[in-house]
């Protein structure tokens, strides 16, 4: 599953969670993802999201930077996170450094973990770490919810 954060705005915020009590919230998803024009306001963690889920744990505010947040769909994973929650969730992401992820990755348990729990699995989780803080930073600043989706 590749994860990918989008910085929804008002409007589709809106959509989004109407179409979630509708039922119909995968093709909004699919359509969004075609259609999504502004790069600020998106990040990638392609398969990261995972290791940078369990690193962060299961507490407010970071456990909402993946996963924590409203699960809109029963079958994949579109996380809704509040935009009063995106401004938690980035002041948190702000104090966190590269020796506070690495300790976290290593203690984590690995086995169910799909990647390789090596060096080179934390630099790659660590890239896409400082991608998504940089990203809830842009986020909060427009004042905008946010939308996880691993598919």
């Amino acid at each position: 599953m590749l994860g990918v954060h989008f910085a929804v705005t008002a409007e589709q915020e809106k959509a989004l969670l109407k179409a979630a009590r509708n039922d119909e919230v995968g093709d909004l998803v699919e359509d969004l993802g075609e259609d999504w024009d502004d790069e600020s306001m998106k990040v990638d963690s392609d398969k990261a999201w995972d290791a940078l889920h369990r690193c962060l744990g299961d507490e407010y505010p970071l456990s909402h930077a993946i996963l924590g947040g409203e699960d809109l769909h029963e079958e994949y994973w579109v996380v809704h996170v509040t935009a009063e929650q995106v401004r938690d969730v980035a002041a948190a992401l702000r104090g966190l450094d590269r020796a506070w992820l690495r300790e976290r990755f290593d203690a984590f348990d690995k086995d169910d973990y799909a990647g390789a729990g090596d060096d080179r699995d934390f630099e790659y989780t660590w890239g896409n770490f400082a991608d998504i803080r940089a990203f809830y930073d842009r986020a909060a600043t427009a004042g905008r919810a946010v939308v996880f989706t691993a598919m």
